[in-house]
């Protein structure tokens, strides 16, 4: 039973945080039950025991023979270096998540020992109030046990989505940055309603509570978006105006190379990641 195993973070930055918040409010695993290390910050790891009641070790002192499910969630850049360490100390009974970007399973499995469980984890900044759209990609040593213990675990922080490994790097594009888009466009819309003398108090509550209110009514309604579009625009209308403008200046366009840049940009650190090693081994 998943509440009766114990989950080790390597890494204490805001998305461990916010996994071991959804984990110790849902109670699936104990407090007690979850450890969170660093190399150096014991500071950090003061902070999140006092908050959340979880352990928290140095990473030099992290028992990894206690752990049934070691979570990375340190820097990317440290992965080659956490991999040669984690490599005499895992089992094949021990399932690894790992949160970084731009880091494949197959990466991941051949830096490990023969059979590891790997998955690869892909939440968004959205985890940090319960809301995240995540993504899982199993390895090829991954059971249909690991996949639902990990799909309770991040069940905890919003919706999951189950998808192949290739599909990462165009998710990464539309939800990993996604939020940013969105705060993008809100930053617009505030500074243009602010400019035309809206009052300034409600501004930002109202460019909020629209984009919210929208996505709220898609997910009710099941609808398509182009026909929840084409349901709000009245012909001369002003949300028709709206539009028009949107398309004149390229908003479509914008968004679509939004999305493929922020999509190339990680297959372009995987394949950095890929070309380091070789150099590594070599």
């Amino acid at each position: 039973m998943l509440k009766e195993k114990v989950i080790g973070f390597i890494g204490a930055g805001s998305m461990a945080e916010a996994m071991i918040s959804g984990i110790v409010a849902s109670e699936i695993i104990p407090a007690n039950n979850v450890v969170v290390s660093n190399r150096s910050n014991i500071n950090r790891l003061m902070e999140l025991e006092n908050k959340y009641g979880v352990r928290g070790v140095m990473k030099q002192d992290l028992n990894m023979n206690e752990l049934d499910i070691i979570v990375l969630a340190m820097k990317p850049k440290d992965i080659e270096i956490a991999l040669a360490s984690l490599k005499d100390q895992l089992n094949s009974s021990q399932l690894l998540l790992s949160v970084l970007a731009g880091v494949s399973t197959s990466y991941m499995e051949e830096g490990l020992n023969p059979g590891q469980p790997v998955i690869r984890v892909m939440p968004n900044t959205s985890s940090m109030i319960g809301e995240s759209a995540t993504a899982i990609s199993a390895g090829k040593h991954v059971a249909m046990d690991h996949i639902v213990d990990t799909k309770v675990i991040l069940e905890t922080i919003g919706k999951v989505y189950t998808i192949e490994e290739e599909q990462m790097d165009v998710f990464t594009g539309v939800a990993g940055s996604g939020p940013a888009y969105f705060y993008y466009l809100m930053e617009h819309m505030e500074k243009t309603a602010k400019d035309a003398g809206l009052d300034e108090e409600v501004t930002r509550d109202v460019v909020a509570q629209t984009i919210l209110g929208a996505a709220k009514m898609m997910q009710t309604n099941n609808e398509e978006p182009a026909s929840l579009r084409k349901k709000v625009t009245s012909p001369n209308g002003t949300t028709a105006a709206g539009l028009e403008a949107l398309s004149e200046n390229g908003g479509g366009r914008a968004i679509s190379a939004a999305i493929k840049g922020a999509a190339e940009r990680s297959k372009e650190i995987s394949a950095e990641k890929a070309k380091e090693k070789e150099l590594v081994l070599q």
